[in-house]
């Protein structure tokens, strides 16, 4: 079977607009999140959120372009930009429709949603912006990636909720390792830190009420309460390992294995048991051809509810057994909050630069142990120590379960 490299990245995060700084961020264990800025959360019960800082669009774009894309896909479109530059391809030597974009978010372009909205009931509904529907429609981000770079393969955009960025990733990943495309474009962006998506998450009560923005995300603690709301991108380019090879790439880490399953329980709650998710795991070794004892390292789904870490950590002790006690694990969430349909694909960068550079990130914040969540989470203090293979898991709202595994190469 042809085998897959990463050879691009690009990311807009709470902890850092592109990959370099958010890297940094990781290596000083730094967290990004804070009160709430895009709206006034006085009197709300949720008050903080990972929102990406000193965000510019016009880098890369005219002003009068950012005004027709949703904050999403302007997210999208600078992460794209900077994977793009990273991998040094040049689309005039490759043949365009055997390069193609797989690219998810959760949600779409809520913001866009909720202002032509409010639009409508105020100046009527004739009276929206004839932009509205391209702006707000989820697949826009990839089509957009697609148009600006030339590229004629397969263009398409995966909706799994919270696992969205990591299926867009390990569908991606197949493309190329079954033959129909050479190099693809995969990843998430999602931008609902708005009063309708916050209103709607609290309205679940799965939102974090804390007031202080370093014990809100809060992964496998005993005091978690609920995830904090993250925005962004990720872009990850994928290649074919002599297409890449041949036109002399750089070539950060292999992607080797890729499951996915559904746990078919419920909308919200993931199985107690976590034995789809630990299903889940398995496929993805076993495509990658390795044993439990191979793995050093997981990024962690993670969110900081309390049935999420509690179910990941039974997953993760189904799928790897004895070995789950030697098993490094941790949730960056914990730096960046979650970041939806982004956050797979965020998440599946870290797990690229922790292979690369034998670093494993922290679950940073953490304070109070969990019998529970008794895992090695790499609190607080990222660890230097060899990664050949690492495992990113994602988990979403109707029971979608992803996971990829990262090889040295």
């Amino acid at each position: 079977m042809r085998r897959v490299v990463i050879t691009g990245l690009g990311a807009v995060t709470p902890i850092g607009n592109n990959v370099e700084a958010m890297w940094d961020s990781v290596k000083a264990n730094k967290c990004g999140i804070e009160r709430i800025t895009h709206f006034d959360p006085t009197d709300w019960s949720v008050t903080v959120a990972g929102e990406v800082k000193d965000f510019n669009a016009e880098e890369i774009m005219s002003r009068s372009e950012a005004r027709k894309m949703d904050l999403f896909t302007q997210y999208a479109l600078v992460a794209a930009t900077e994977a793009m530059n990273d991998s040094g391809i040049d689309m005039e030597k490759e043949q365009s429709d055997r390069c193609g974009v797989i690219f998810s978010s959760g949600i779409g372009g809520l913001g866009t949603i909720q202002r032509e909205c409010m639009r409508g009931e105020q100046k009527g509904y004739e009276r929206l912006s004839p932009h509205f529907i391209p702006m707000s429609i989820t697949n826009m981000a990839a089509g957009h990636i697609a148009i600006r770079f030339g590229i004629h393969g397969m263009c398409t955009c995966v909706v799994t909720a919270c696992a969205g960025g990591t299926n867009a990733i390990g569908d991606a990943f197949r493309q190329i390792k079954d033959g129909y495309h050479d190099i693809m474009f995969c990843g998430g962006s999602e931008a609902s830190i708005t009063t309708l998506g916050i209103g709607g998450f609290a309205s679940m009560k799965a939102l974090s009420t804390a007031s202080d923005p370093m014990r809100a995300s809060i992964p496998f603690d005993k005091e978690r309460g609920g995830f904090v709301m993250g925005e962004g991108a990720g872009v990850l380019i994928l290649e074919e390992y002599e297409h890449a090879k041949k036109r002399g790439a750089k070539i950060y880490c292999e992607l080797a294995g890729y499951g996915a399953t559904c746990d078919a329980n419920h909308v919200t709650a993931p199985l107690a048991d976590g034995s789809m998710a630990a299903a889940c795991m398995k496929k993805a070794m076993e495509e990658a051809q390795i044993s439990p004892e191979d793995m050093d390292y997981i990024n962690a789904h993670g969110t900081s509810t309390v049935l999420n870490d509690k179910s990941e950590t039974k997953a993760v002790k189904l799928a790897f057994g004895e070995a789950a006690k030697k098993l490094a694990i941790s949730s960056t969430k914990s730096m960046t909050g979650h970041l939806l349909g982004a956050s797979g694909a965020v998440e599946a960068i870290i797990t690229t630069l922790a292979v690369q550079n034998d670093s494993m990130p922290a679950t940073v914040n953490y304070r109070e142990y969990d019998e529970e969540c008794d895992l090695d989470i790499i609190p607080n203090e990222m660890r230097k120590a060899t990664v050949n293979y690492a495992m990113s898991n994602s988990l979403g709202f109707g029971g979608h379960n992803a996971s990829l595994v990262f090889k040295k190469i």
